[in-house]
């Protein structure tokens, strides 16, 4: 393996440094997952994809990653939805933590260590809020419990704020009972006419969401953990307060590093409910192969805005079909290859060169690049009418396998090559509202016609084709045909 040691971007010092774990060659990673109160929309998989390449570049690196990626199944949003749809808080939860799974393993990510639920560290949960109660870094009020902070002096190391400063625009909930504004909740009393809570020493209730988190850490983890990841929305309150109710009752550093993903925007906006412009990932599984969603997510630096639109995907999807028409077309050359050595220094430059951009704080767009280069040079061989065919196969071989090992960490291009552009053609020909069926009767048609000598016939069939976005193209075996540039429908 070549050696090139990993940089991460923390957001708290706000800059790369340096990875170490806290135990040799082991790494406990969190990363925050859904609110399980309904379908989830692309948004809340970009986490998903990206972390899940860290964790898989991790244990490529020879680290053993305990990654837990919790579901949020006590919520007030699951309690309201759960009374629209007729059905209980926990029925609710497990219908949709069933669905992000279905569309998780749609999207063939490597499955986490664990997905614990906050029903289930329930126990843990009161058990902390005792602990801060006894440290006086919270207080009771009729019920509801209340973090203090102002008892906590380290409040705003993460997102490097003051306190008086992030009273403006912060999301607080309005509580004049409170001492402090931002003093968030910790256990919430059951209001009046409500039958979902839970029991605990101060009445019945529901814990706040961010003391879930941090008992989840704490049941499944331990008290410091390597890397703790989400969505830079997550940054302020929610990460903020974890690490305020973690360090005031150990007194250890909570998370060594903070990763953060930015946001996917539509039209230049972010998703959000409120503007109407969510789109589930089942409705894009529904259109597009999850490999497409993976390959875009990843196209683009995890730290940097995301444009969701017509035309990212339109290029993300004429890249991707460009790299598996190269596989394609590799795995047609490897039936008879016996060189060995052949394009082998080729490939060790594009190692070098991947893993370097890979532990450079996990930089993908410059791993593309090298994908792409890699590409060219492969292409340059295989069009080579000087090169014998032996040494085409063994470029082929070596492209390959490289594409299986550094694509498996971003569980991308494990696909078999020609079932994928075959499926990837079926889902776009749908999308025009034709069939593979109906296109290959009109190219036999037109093969017919030349023939019989009939060109005028013939053009004015390849003009059909070409409007409905068919390319043809005329061989010794017959006509073949492909959809054009691979174009989306509007």
């Amino acid at each position: 393996m070549l050696s090139q040691h990993l940089k991460i971007y923390d957001t708290a010092i706000k800059q790369k440094r340096d990875f170490t774990s806290l135990h040799p060659n082991r790494v406990k990673m969190y990363c925050c997952g859904p609110t399980v109160y309904d379908y989830l929309h692309i948004g809340n998989f970009r986490g998903a994809v990206f972390f899940n390449f860290v964790r898989n570049w991790l244990e490529f690196l020879n680290y053993k990653v305990e990654y837990i990626y919790n579901f949020t199944d006590i919520d007030d949003k699951i309690l309201n939805r759960s009374q629209s749809e007729k059905i209980s808080p926990q029925q609710l939860a497990e219908k949709y933590i069933k669905e992000f799974k279905k569309d998780y393993n749609s999207l063939k990510l490597t499955p986490h260590t664990a997905n614990p639920r906050a029903t289930e560290a329930l126990p843990e949960i009161i058990k902390l809020i005792k602990r801060l109660l006894k440290e006086k870094k919270a207080y009771e009020i009729e019920g509801d419990v209340f973090y203090s902070v102002t008892s906590f002096k380290g409040y705003g190391y993460l997102s490097g704020r003051k306190t008086e400063d992030l009273l403006i625009g912060a999301r607080i909930e309005v509580d004049e009972r409170k001492k402090n504004p931002l003093d968030f909740a910790l256990w919430k009393k059951t209001k009046p006419g409500e039958a979902w809570f839970f029991k605990s020493p101060w009445g019945k209730g529901r814990p706040g969401w961010h003391i879930e988190c941090t008992a989840m850490i704490h049941k499944f983890l331990g008290e410091e953990i390597d890397i703790h990841a989400g969505g830079s929305d997550l940054i302020f309150p929610h990460h903020e307060n974890e690490i305020a109710q973690s360090t005031a009752v150990t007194n250890k550093k909570y998370a060594q590093f903070w990763m953060h993903n930015n946001m996917i925007a539509t039209e230049g906006d972010k998703m959000s409910k409120s503007l109407g412009n969510m789109i589930t990932m089942r409705e894009f599984l529904t259109q597009y192969p999850g490999e497409l969603f993976k390959f875009l997510i990843l196209s683009v630096h995890y730290r940097s805005p995301l444009q969701f639109s017509k035309k990212t995907l339109q290029q993300a999807l004429i890249s991707l079909s460009k790299i598996y028409s190269s596989l394609a077309k590799a795995k047609q050359l490897i039936m008879d290859c016996n060189e060995s050595s052949y394009f082998e220094k080729e490939v060790l430059q594009a190692e070098e060169e991947i893993q370097t951009a890979f532990n450079d704080d996990f930089a993908t767009p410059k791993a593309f690049s090298i994908f792409f280069s890699l590409l060219n040079r492969f292409q340059k061989q295989i069009e080579d009418k000087q090169l014998p065919l032996q040494k085409k196969a063994s470029s082929a071989k070596k492209y390959l396998s490289f594409f299986k090992k550094y694509g498996q960490a971003l569980s991308l291009f494990q696909e078999e090559p020609s079932s994928f552009l075959k499926n990837l053609e079926d889902k776009l020909l749908e999308q025009k509202n034709l069939s593979r069926e109906a296109v290959q009767k009109k190219v036999e048609e037109r093969a017919l016609a030349r023939k019989n000598k009939d060109f005028k016939r013939a053009d004015q069939l390849r003009k059909e084709l070409d409007q409905i976005g068919i390319e043809v193209r005329d061989t010794v075996q017959g006509s073949e045909w492909e959809i054009k540039k691979y174009t989306l429908t509007d």
